[in-house]
């Protein structure tokens, strides 16, 4: 589609230094944080300058904004210019919960020494006054309970995905759990952006349209005509001391069955990126990634580009990996669609920014909740998976999810 056809605004970007910020997550919205953060870099988004449009396609219209937006970049780093924050759902052919792409009207951004700011402007729109801001309200907690799928019934799913694998339905596939729970109405929401970023400071923080979380998978990070990807599948929880800590990733780095799940995981990154890269490369063995509590069999790819191909159509081709999918990836959705009792929505889809050359960080959207204002307060819905190949446990897997929704509860209470 042209510009013209998609409707695309007229966009004016400018970004500029500016002093030292300490607290950039203060700029961001109580109600509607919009952050991207990580080991102390981050960008904060304020405001909304222009969004997707429904039942358009994200790649195409942020190719027609970016050709006609006006950038005027001092700052020339990571995140400056004109960028869009995105979150896009698991599954889009069973969602209630549409892709989402949002230009902000401020962005403030820091990476090392540096901060900036940049004003997005749509039609000739004044200068606006430099941002200010916002105090923190108060700490608050949340409840949370099950959900639709209460551990004994997600055992019970394990058992139905076991039986697609006896079947020959599938190889591996990934299924998930969820939690519900209320958080008082008026709540900072940016209290648990900061609670998550502070606990998991390797991680991928981000609050996008109402989705918070810390993840520890990059789908892809595109820079200057470079491919990266992390891979993630195979997981331990941390030990109670350090020989248990120690033991529990020996027993992990050995494991035959996450083994395999993990190298399934890494074949359908490579197999997703070829076509578009050129010198794709994977570490010939997973590497062990510690974090607060659990460890993950890693696996870290790296490519070159081998055409104009932007960070969006790049996540277009490598969503959903085997590595919160499964494989055959096609067959495991129809596995997934059958026997989860619910919507995933956002959980597990990308989540990520965007620029106008079309580089751009975004990651899968794992230990996290989607939040949703409501008449009695802000209703939440966390999920949390395990991949399921022959020889898997429904109870053990039942506990991995248990380990792997820590993140999030920890920061709700």
């Amino acid at each position: 589609m042209t510009p013209s056809a998609l409707s695309a605004p007229r966009l004016r970007a400018v970004t500029r230094r500016i002093e030292p910020v300490d607290d950039a997550l203060s700029f961001a919205a109580p109600d509607d944080p919009m952050v991207w953060s990580r080991r102390g870099d981050m960008l904060v988004g304020w405001g909304r300058a222009a969004e997707l449009p429904a039942t358009v396609s994200a790649v195409d219209w942020w190719r027609a904004v970016a050709e006609v937006a006006e950038v005027d970049d001092k700052v020339r780093m990571p995140g400056s210019g004109l960028i869009a924050f995105g979150a896009l759902p698991f599954d889009p052919d069973h969602t209630s919960s549409g892709a989402t792409l949002t230009v902000p009207k401020m962005i403030i951004g820091r990476r090392g020494d540096t901060s900036w700011v940049t004003h997005v402007f749509v039609d000739g729109e004044p200068e606006r006054p430099q941002p200010q801001s916002i105090p923190f309200g108060p700490h608050w907690s949340a409840t949370v309970g099950p959900g639709a799928c209460t551990p004994d019934g997600y055992q019970a799913t394990v058992r139905a995905g076991l039986d697609a694998i006896a079947s020959g339905e599938v190889a591996k596939v990934v299924l998930a759990r969820d939690l519900v729970g209320t958080v008082p109405a008026g709540a900072d929401l940016r209290r648990l952006v900061r609670a998550l970023a502070s606990a998991y400071p390797d991680t991928w923080t981000f609050a996008v349209d109402g989705l918070i979380g810390a993840s520890p998978e990059t789908l892809v990070t595109v820079s200057g005509g470079t491919v990266t990807a992390r891979v993630l599948a195979g997981t331990a929880a941390r030990g109670a001391d350090a020989d248990a800590d120690v033991a529990a990733s020996l027993a992990l780095a050995t494991s035959t069955k996450d083994g395999d799940e993990h190298r399934y995981a890494v074949q359908s990154v490579l197999t997703a990126l070829r076509p578009h890269t050129t010198a794709l490369v994977a570490e010939a063995e997973p590497f062990m990634l510690k974090l607060p509590n659990v460890w993950h069999l890693a696996t870290d790819v790296e490519g070159t580009l081998a055409r104009s191909a932007s960070a969006l159509d790049l996540v277009e081709v490598l969503h959903p990996t085997a590595a919160v999918a499964g494989t055959p990836t096609p067959a495991a959705l129809d596995v997934i669609r059958r026997v989860e009792p619910f919507d995933r929505g956002r959980y597990a889809g990308p989540v990520g920014w965007i620029d106008g050359n079309g580089d751009g960080e975004w990651a899968i959207a794992l230990r996290c909740a989607q939040f949703e204002t409501a008449a009695d307060g802000i209703h939440l819905t966390a999920h949390a998976g395990a991949g399921i190949v022959a020889g898997s446990d429904p109870e053990t897997e039942m506990l991995e999810t248990r380990v792997k929704f820590r993140p999030i509860v920890d920061a709700l209470a």
